[in-house]
């Protein structure tokens, strides 16, 4: 899967002698690269409103880049996607380092779970949510303070000056 970037995309319908000054559309986008940021753009601003890519133009696009990528937040993701069955709205929960990330692992689990395509999953909102409005409990776990994570059946390494090629007994990996 391609990395995700966070573009803002900004368009237009094309200027006329009706309305020779029209209003400007912002979004947030999530994409592979600029090209499908303006695709997903006018995907949805068609469905939003009457303006589609044969009528209108693009402004700019720009990427958008997080302003603190060394610490772990929590985001909030509301998700539209299509199933087989319907149309379905979802909010999810992840813990990450940025919005592209948490973005990354909502188009993973998504295709994971419920077996849906980056086509058909449609990201509504993307927001930071502080610990104390986590309602996830696969969230909430990992905000336990002095948090561990045990590694058991280790083996012990041994300086090459005392490592043999053949030792009598086997390793015991448990402490």
């Amino acid at each position: 899967m391609a990395k995700f970037h966070e573009y803002q995309v900004v368009g237009r319908k094309l200027p006329s002698e009706k309305e020779p000054h029209p209003k400007l559309y912002r979004m947030r986008v999530f994409a592979p690269n600029t090209v499908v940021a303006k695709s997903r753009f006018w995907y949805y601003l068609k469905k939003l409103r009457k303006v589609k890519k044969a009528a209108g133009e693009i402004v700019s696009v720009n990427e958008i880049f997080e302003k603190h990528p060394e610490q772990i937040k929590n985001f909030g993701i509301w998700i539209r996607y299509d199933s087989r069955s319907g149309t379905h709205n979802m909010y999810k929960e992840y813990r990450s380092m940025s919005r592209v990330e948490a973005v990354e692992n909502c188009y993973q689990d998504m295709a994971a779970r419920h077996r849906a395509r980056f086509s058909s999953v449609q990201i509504m909102r993307v927001a930071e949510v502080k610990s104390a409005d986590i309602r996830r409990q696969y969230v909430k776990q990992l905000l336990v303070p002095k948090l561990a994570f045990p590694l058991p059946h280790r083996i012990q390494r041994v300086d090459k000056s005392q490592r043999r090629l053949f030792i009598a007994k086997r390793p015991t990996t448990f402490y």
